[in-house]
């Protein structure tokens, strides 16, 4: 039985990890030469009080002009999220979407003095592109 998992992703970063106090775009991802992809969100402590966090993955044929991925083309859950107090964790969205690149954004963030430790990898796999660290 083959375990070896590394090698078959190529992980990079879309919001690296960071406190989040206003809404941020991640970088655009490109996706060619990969048939698969899934963003992984990590949210840790969040500060301030009642903060709110609103995440999306979004997509782009020029890595310019993104607009939000349709729930459609989205796995585990509808596009838009909001991250409270009570639901810190880690979170995935599989891409089945058919653009070339995509990206994690923190779309709006509410409440006084609000933070949160968060980051975005997306994981490309399936793919005919070497495989390297980005």
């Amino acid at each position: 039985m083959d375990r070896d998992l590394v090698s078959s992703l190529a992980p990079a970063q879309s919001i690296r990890a960071q406190s989040l106090t206003a809404a941020a775009n991640g970088l655009g991802v490109d996706l060619r030469g990969f048939n698969a992809a899934a963003v992984v969100f990590d949210f840790g402590a969040q500060g301030g009080t009642s903060p709110t966090h609103t995440f999306k993955v979004q997509e782009s044929d020029d890595n310019s002009t993104f607009t939000d991925v349709a729930d459609a083309d989205l796995e585990n859950g509808a596009n838009a999220f909001v991250v409270n107090a009570t639901n810190a964790g880690v979170y995935a969205r599989g891409y089945i979407g058919q653009k070339r690149y995509i990206r994690a954004i923190c779309s709006a963030v509410s409440g006084t003095s609000p933070t949160l430790l968060a980051s975005a990898v997306v994981h490309r796999g399936a793919g005919s592109a070497p495989q390297t660290i980005s």
